[in-house]
């Protein structure tokens, strides 16, 4: 193959039998079809492309990238292999991949590297670009005019290659609000999210996870529904019980007071006697019992305005609140399981479990896939947010939007309970 040819594809462009994995290899093979690759080459550069990389190495130096290329016949020599999302080979323990955008593949090569970059080898969207300058002006240049344009939020889907029914699938929706709004595609269960490192870097940043123990500690932690406030749960818990002993709304006022006599009558000490003896609880300092009822009421404030704006917005139908936020840790623990496995923290039998677990949670505190959401947008908000309804609120109410329409969401194609 001449490198003097500025694209150079290969593979049937009309294969009757095959699926694109996503839209986006879709586009792919319908812009090959065409031989539009103007069109290509643009979908290319919105995308992020994913390669090979030594684990070894990434872990000693993770400031560096440690190629791994690849050889091909019809190349004559070695080939950078890249892939699209969609086409991505099931995670393995020791083999790890990187994410990056085209651009960066104009500016890192260098003497030495592969002539040719293969996109998707083997499939019916392959194609060969010539690696080297001055040929790789003409797919560079479309990333520098597109590569900085922003893909709108939407619902990626794997067609086939991750579940679309069953509990799996099930579980990989309590995800769905965050991989929306980041552009990650809802039902890949084999993950490599934003590749090795990245993933490495979100779970050390994010999260202070550098070890399998860690990833498992904040796993269970999430599963259990404790990696969120209890002063929350004792809030939205007092509320259930009025409504479910009065039956219907709640006041605010009387929920204030009832808040505020329950942590009075709390604080006023006790006198336990048990198997093991009697236990004695001092009263605790009026002071700091009228701090506590002051900070509980003010947070019965913010749910209820949050909740005000979420009915505005059409996340909570009238007259409806949120149960709980149980939604904010299972949604996160569905993700969490799919970092690990990203990271290389955990394997895909484990993700996969505690998928499972995730989605079985969700379905025993909530009724519908609109609670769940409206749970997991309050507990965002509250952890986050502090009542600027800005970008925190914002995503998750765009990304609830396109779950509760696109006719491919699973929340309109899975079963909650």
């Amino acid at each position: 193959m001449s490198s003097g040819s500025p694209l150079a594809p290969y593979g049937n462009a009309t294969s009757p039998a095959w699926i694109p994995p996503t839209e986006i290899e879709q586009a792919l093979f319908d812009a090959k079809s065409r031989e539009d690759w103007a069109a290509y080459f643009d979908t290319l550069a919105r995308e992020p492309l994913y390669f090979e990389i030594q684990r070894d190495k990434a872990d000693t130096d993770p400031d560096k990238t440690y190629s791994v290329f690849g050889h091909d016949p019809r190349a004559g020599g070695p080939v950078w292999t890249v892939y699209t999302v969609g086409m991505l080979p099931a995670p393995e323990p020791h083999r790890v991949f990187h994410r990056s955008r085209l651009g960066w593949f104009a500016e890192a090569w260098k003497p030495g590297r592969p002539l040719w970059i293969v996109v998707n080898p083997g499939s019916p969207c392959e194609a060969f670009l010539p690696a080297a300058p001055p040929h790789s002006g003409a797919w560079a240049q479309h990333y520098r005019t597109n590569g900085s344009l922003k893909v709108p939020r939407r619902l990626l889907t794997l067609r086939v290659g991750g579940p679309l029914h069953g509990s799996v699938a099930h579980g990989l929706a309590c995800g769905a609000l965050l991989c929306v709004s980041n552009g990650s595609v809802w039902n890949a269960m084999a993950w490599h999210g934003t590749g090795y490192l990245g993933e490495r870097k979100r779970l050390r940043e994010w999260w202070g996870i550098t070890t399998r123990e860690e990833w498992q500690y904040y796993l269970r932690d999430l599963l259990a529904c404790e990696q969120h406030s209890s002063v929350w749960d004792f809030a939205l818990g007092l509320r259930r019980r009025i409504a479910r002993d009065f039956g219907g709304h709640v006041d605010l006022a009387y929920w204030r007071q009832a808040a505020a006599n329950v942590i009075r009558a709390n604080s006023e000490g006790s006198v336990v006697v048990s198997e093991d003896g009697v236990t004695t609880t001092e009263p605790r300092p009026e002071s700091e019992v009228e701090a506590h009822v002051e900070g509980v009421q003010r947070l019965i404030g913010r749910i209820t305005r949050y909740e005000a704006r979420m009915r505005a917005d059409g996340v909570l139908d009238e007259n409806r609140y949120v149960s709980s936020v149980d939604a904010w840790d299972l949604g996160r623990a569905s993700k969490m399981a799919r970092w690990g496995l990203g990271a290389r923290f955990g394997t895909l039998a484990e993700a996969e479990s505690a998928v499972i677990q995730a989605g079985r949670a969700a379905s025993l505190s909530y009724k519908s896939w609109q609670d769940f959401s409206a749970g997991y947008i309050l507990g965002r908000c509250l952890h986050f947010d502090d009542e600027e309804f800005g970008d925190w609120y914002q995503d998750m109410l765009e990304a609830h939007r396109i779950l509760m329409s696109d006719p491919g969401s699973p929340w309109l194609n899975i079963p909650f309970r």
